[in-house]
């Protein structure tokens, strides 16, 4: 729906009210047009950004699916982590995607299972593992476990029949909440070091 046209010789305030522009203070009227014009420009990089996105992961996927019509195969979907680097060398691409993994209630009967092999393990005997797993354990800033380290300790291989029902316990704890897609833009620097095209306002140097 469209909203009310306001009359000429009027602003509407944040209250929704109209008020006479000769009873806004000048510096009031400034604010409101610089405040306007500003996010006016942020909207329309909003959307070449937006449009910049689609197109690079559009662009990527087709040109992966050509790269592989090369070998007569087809890949399926358009997840994938890809680097496509220029030919010379000085720009390089980077098509990310990244999965927001929570655990459900089994890691709790991993966890249990993990702590009878720290008990029954003779005292001085694989310290550091058992630091890894305390660590592993440990909550970040928000109280929340931090997967990567509690899928690191799928690594460790331990005999214990306890030990390993656990990591199954881990594995099948695993739940996809979600995924963020990334593209990012680098270019080759003078020292050969790859360095970012930063997108993010708050990153751009003046």
């Amino acid at each position: 729906m469209q909203a009310n046209a306001i009359p000429e010789g009027y602003r509407q305030d944040a209250k929704g009210h109209l008020v006479p522009e000769q009873h806004i203070k000048e510096i009031d009227k400034l604010r409101d047009e610089l405040v306007q014009e500003l996010a006016e420009r942020a909207q329309d990089l909003h959307k070449r950004m937006a449009d910049f996105k689609r197109h690079a992961f559009n662009s990527i996927a087709a040109f992966v699916s050509l790269s592989a019509e090369q070998y007569r195969v087809h890949i399926g979907g358009k997840k994938g982590n890809v680097t496509l680097v220029a030919y010379d060398g000085r720009y390089k691409v980077i098509r990310q995607f990244q999965e927001t993994i929570k655990f459900d209630e089994r890691l709790l009967a991993a966890k249990a299972l993990i702590d009878q092999c720290l008990a029954e393990w003779t005292e001085g005997a694989r310290t550091e593992i058992r630091t890894i797993i305390n660590d592993a354990f440990r909550v970040d800033q928000q109280g929340n476990i931090r997967t990567g380290q509690v899928l690191q300790l799928r690594r460790l291989e331990i005999d214990d029949p306890r030990w390993q029902e656990a990591m199954r316990a881990i594995g099948e704890a695993v739940q996809v909440m979600g995924s963020k897609s990334y593209v990012r833009v680098y270019q080759r620097d003078k020292d050969g070091a790859y360095q970012p095209i930063t997108l993010d306002l708050s990153a751009v140097a003046l």
